[in-house]
């Protein structure tokens, strides 16, 4: 989602800079006005958001100042100058200095739309382009984070790449042990830099007033034993990211006050009466059906589509067995070094019987069998199959046929017509078996 880009406009004249400001507006330009160079420069840092139209001569720092500030700062904001009458010299110095453009007075309002939307073109292009920038360097950590080349982790890590630029609240679905914590964070990692602190809290095993401390913070007296002011999680993730995990196991009553921090995005700490503005992404995680949940007026409804903006479910483990070797052996290099042990070798005949298990603790489970593993400790369980029930044939056939019809659809980059090439199967077979084993 593209941020919609503005003009800071920098005028101490009140009429000039109501002119000015009235014709954008009237364009349907959003544009926000100050009076001084240094009120300007609290709003601007290098991914701002819109370009900057200043006028030349200001009190204190002047518009040449600015201009030298804002290209040391970032090169690609576009500034307009506006200069007076029969400033020429100055203007020049302006376009050599890295000036998009100048506007000298008197000018038209149109004059200056004109040139105001060029400019607007100009850095939403750059804007663009930079975002691509990062999700391409990003890519790469994302692999290594959030490991698997099943197509339902490829959807994931797409799906994050795709919204971790965007100050949009999430909700993450999946079963214990899936990596919702870790998708919140790469969320956060991933987002546009400068993002403040990424606050983490599990809202299940609380207790009500103090989840409600937790989340909105007290002031001194607000309660018995409330001494000093607290700060709470909502208020220090302000220009960050807030994860809930346990979302589903939060009371009622605190639903609705999480609800009116969605809505307003204020909060109001115990014992205050003061509304603090707060601007946090809401990333929440659950395990539960939460639609099923507010269904049978368990969950409330309103909160539920007010967290649901975007959904990212994780699939199960045992509905990606592609990806466990993948996931084992890295975790086996994680456990030996964290040991300090040899890494153990890991036989076709152990990675087998990983892929036969159910695994009903996801990834967590298999984390923990990999640090068994290089401890050389409860192999045996894992071999003799002891975390899931004997496969019949039948279950091991279509386990085997599921792992290399996705390899191969991986390989293909997603083509139908030369992954049924390669498997030398028809491609109505193969578009029924894709349908069968959740791989479209």
């Amino acid at each position: 989602m593209k941020p919609q880009l503005s003009v800071l406009l920098i005028e101490d004249d009140p009429n000039v800079r109501l002119g000015c400001e009235q014709a954008m507006q009237l364009a349907g330009i959003a544009v926000e006005a100050v009076a001084s160079a240094e009120e300007a420069q609290r709003r601007i840092d290098a991914d701002f958001p819109g370009i900057i139209v200043t006028d030349m001569r200001l009190p204190g720092i002047d518009g040449m100042a600015l201009l030298r500030w804002v290209t040391e700062l970032t090169p690609d904001l576009p500034v307009i100058i506006i200069t007076g009458h029969g400033d020429v010299t100055l203007a020049v110095e302006a376009m050599r200095s890295g000036a998009y453009d100048f506007m000298q007075k008197p000018f038209s309002t149109g004059d200056l739309v004109e040139v105001v939307r060029r400019a607007l073109e100009k850095r939403e292009l750059v804007l663009e382009v930079e975002s691509l920038r990062r999700r391409l360097d990003h890519r790469d950590d994302l692999e290594a984070r959030l490991i698997g080349r099943s197509p339902q982790m490829a959807k994931v890590r797409q799906l994050i790449l795709d919204v971790a630029d965007a100050a949009v609240d999430v909700l993450i679905f999946g079963e214990t042990g899936t990596g919702k914590e870790m998708v919140a964070r790469c969320l956060h990692d991933l987002s546009r830099p400068g993002q403040e602190n990424y606050v983490a809290l599990n809202c299940g095993g609380m207790a009500d007033s103090l989840l409600d401390s937790e989340l909105f913070g007290h002031e001194p007296g607000a309660f018995t034993g409330a001494q000093k002011r607290r700060i709470g999680k909502i208020e220090h993730a302000s220009g960050g990211t807030l994860f809930l995990d346990e979302v589903e196991s939060m009371p009622m009553a605190m639903q609705i006050k999480l609800l009116r921090v969605l809505q307003e995005r204020v909060v109001e700490r115990l014992g205050s009466n003061q509304l603090i503005p707060v601007s946090c992404r809401m990333v929440a995680a659950t395990k539960e059906d939460l639609k099923l949940l507010s269904d049978q007026q368990k969950f409330r409804a309103d909160l539920y589509y007010r967290l649901n903006v975007v959904r990212i479910e994780l699939p199960p483990l045992r509905e990606r067995r592609e990806d466990i070797p993948a996931l084992y052996d890295e975790f086996l290099l994680q456990a030996a070094k964290r040991y300090n042990r040899p890494p153990p070798e890991l036989t076709s005949a152990h990675l087998r019987k990983l892929m036969a298990q159910d695994w009903p603790g996801n990834i967590r489970e298999l984390r923990n069998a990999a640090d068994c593993h290089a401890l050389g400790i409860g192999r045996d369980k894992v071999e003799l199959g002891g975390s899931g029930a004997a496969q019949s044939l039948t279950e091991a056939v279509e386990n085997y046929e599921r792992v290399l019809i996705a390899n191969e659809l991986t390989r293909q980059e997603g083509n139908i017509a030369r992954t049924s090439e390669a498997l030398k199967v028809a491609r109505t077979t193969l578009h029924d078996k894709l349908k069968k084993y959740g791989l479209i």
